[in-house]
C-alpha cells in the first residue's frame, strides 16, 4: 500500500514558512484597503458607479506595466522586486489614512488607487514565482495549498477587521494604517529570503523574447483553457464589488456586516484550502476546474436573489470554495509547465487575466449596477459564467482528460 500525503510537507520549509507569514499580513492589508475603499467611496458618493471605477483604475497601471514587470522579473532577483513592490504599497496605505483624516478629494483616492495598480503589477510576477525556485515540481500543490489557506485567512480577517474598525471609529483611518504595517510585515519578511539571480545577459533581449510569455500561453492549450475560465468567470461574477450597495441598502446589515460579507468567501475557501491540503493530487484537474467554475456561477446567482443575511453569507462562502480549488489548480499547472526563465513573463501575462477580470469585474459590476439595478447585475454575471463553463468546455475538450498535475512537464519555447 502507498503511504499517506504528507500533508505538512510544504511548511517544512522555511523559507515556506516565512513567505506565508508575510504574505498573510499583506494580503490582510490588502482586504482591509479593498473594504475600507469601497464603504469610502460609497459613503462620500452614494453612487455604485465610484465602485466600478476603482477596478478600472487599478487595473489600468497593470494593462500598461505588464511587459516591463514581467520581464523584470525574469531578469532581476525577484526577491528585490517584490520587496519594492510592497514596499510602494506601504506609502499608498499611509496616503489613504492621510486622505481619510482630513476628508481629502475623491480625485485624490483614485490616483492613489492607480499607485496601488502599478504596486501589483510588480508584485504580483515576481512575487509568486520565488518559491518555484526553491522547491521541486512535486512539492507545488501542497505548497500552494498552503499558501492558499493563509491567503484566505487573511481575506477573512482583514475584511472583518476593517469593517469593524470603521464601525468602531467612524473613519477608515485606522484601517488603512493597520493596512501599511500589513505591507511593511511582509517586506521583512522578504528580506529574509534568498536572492537567486537570473542567467547573466550578455546582450539585449529580442522583441521575440520580450514577447516569449505570449507565445508560450498561446502553444498551451490547457493553461490558456483554464485562465479563460478563471478571467471570464470571475470577469462576469463580481459581486464582491457591489457588497457595499447590498450590506447598506439591501440586506441593511451596516459596515460592520460589510465587514463579514467581504470575509464570508475567504472562510469558505480557506475551508477548502484547508481540506486540498490533506488531499492526494487531483487525478482529473482539468474536469474538476470545469465544475468548480460552473458551481460558482450558481452560487453567484443565488446570492443576487438572496433578501436573507444568512443566506447571502451562506452563498458568499461557496464562492470561496469553488474559487480555491480553481486557483490552486490553475496555479499548479502554471507552475509545473512553465520554465523557470520563463515564470516572470508568463505569470505576468496570467496575473493581467486575473487582474483584468477582478478589476474589470468591479467595473462591469459597478456599470450595470448603476443601469439596471444591483439584484440584476448579480444574477445576471453569473448566468454569464455558466454560458462560460459551456463554452470553454466545447472549444477545448482536452481540458477535461488531463491527469495529475505533477505529472506535466514544464514546455519550453524560447531561449533563456
Amino acid at each position: 500500500m502507498s503511504s499517506p500525503p504528507d500533508s505538512y510537507a510544504a511548511l517544512r520549509h522555511r523559507f515556506v514558512r516565512s513567505f506565508a507569514i508575510g504574505r498573510f499580513a499583506a494580503i490582510a492589508g490588502w482586504q482591509m484597503i479593498n473594504v475600507s475603499v469601497g464603504w469610502l467611496l460609497y459613503e462620500r458618493t452614494g453612487e455604485a458607479w465610484a465602485l466600478g471605477l476603482v477596478g478600472a483604475v487599478e487595473l489600468a497601471p497593470v494593462l500598461l506595466l505588464m511587459i516591463v514587470a514581467g520581464n523584470a522579473a525574469d531578469r532581476y532577483p525577484r526577491r528585490n522586486i517584490g520587496i519594492f513592490a510592497h514596499s510602494l504599497l506601504t506609502m499608498v496605505a499611509v496616503g489613504l489614512a492621510l486622505v481619510a483624516s482630513a476628508n481629502g478629494p475623491i480625485w485624490a483616492i483614485y490616483s492613489l488607487l492607480a499607485l496601488i495598480g502599478t504596486a501589483r503589477a510588480f508584485a504580483s510576477p515576481s512575487v509568486n514565482t520565488i518559491l518555484p525556485q526553491l522547491l521541486a515540481p512535486a512539492e507545488f500543490a501542497n505548497a500552494n495549498a498552503w499558501l492558499s489557506s493563509t491567503f484566505q485567512l487573511a481575506a477573512i480577517s482583514g475584511p472583518a477587521l476593517g469593517g469593524v474598525l470603521i464601525a468602531m471609529t467612524g473613519t477608515a483611518t485606522a484601517a488603512f494604517a493597520l493596512a501599511a504595517l500589513g505591507q511593511l510585515v511582509f517586506v521583512a519578511m522578504l528580506l529574509t529570503m534568498p536572492v537567486r539571480l537570473p542567467p547573466l545577459a550578455t546582450r539585449r533581449r529580442s522583441a521575440s523574447e520580450v514577447f516569449a510569455g505570449f507565445r508560450f500561453v498561446r502553444d498551451n492549450p490547457l493553461f490558456l483553457a483554464a485562465i479563460t475560465l478563471d478571467l471570464f468567470g470571475v470577469l462576469f461574477g463580481g459581486a464582491v464589488a457591489l457588497l457595499p450597495i447590498f450590506a447598506k441598502d439591501i440586506l441593511v446589515v451596516g459596515p460592520a456586516g460589510l465587514g463579514w460579507l467581504r470575509a464570508a468567501p475567504g472562510v469558505g475557501a480557506l475551508a477548502m484550502a484547508l481540506v486540498t491540503t490533506r488531499m492526494s493530487p487531483w487525478q482529473r484537474p482539468g474536469r474538476a476546474l470545469v465544475m468548480v467554475v460552473a458551481g460558482f456561477g450558481l452560487a453567484t446567482i443565488g446570492f443576487g436573489l438572496s433578501r436573507s443575511f444568512a443566506l447571502s453569507m451562506a452563498c458568499l462562502f461557496l464562492t470561496g470554495v469553488f474559487d480555491n480549488v480553481s486557483v490552486v489548480i490553475r496555479l499548479t499547472l502554471e507552475q509545473t509547465i512553465t520554465p523557470d526563465h520563463l515564470r516572470g513573463r508568463v505569470s505576468a501575462i496570467n496575473y493581467v487575466f486575473i487582474g483584468f477580470s477582478n478589476e474589470f469585474g468591479a467595473f462591469e459590476s459597478g456599470a450595470t449596477a448603476a443601469l439596471v439595478g444591483p439584484t440584476l447585475s448579480v444574477v445576471g454575471g453569473g448566468c454569464a459564467t455558466l454560458l462560460v463553463v459551456a463554452i470553454v468546455r466545447a472549444a477545448w475538450p482536452q481540458l477535461l482528460r488531463i491527469g495529475p498535475l505533477h505529472t506535466l512537464a514544464p514546455r519550453d519555447t524560447c531561449p533563456p
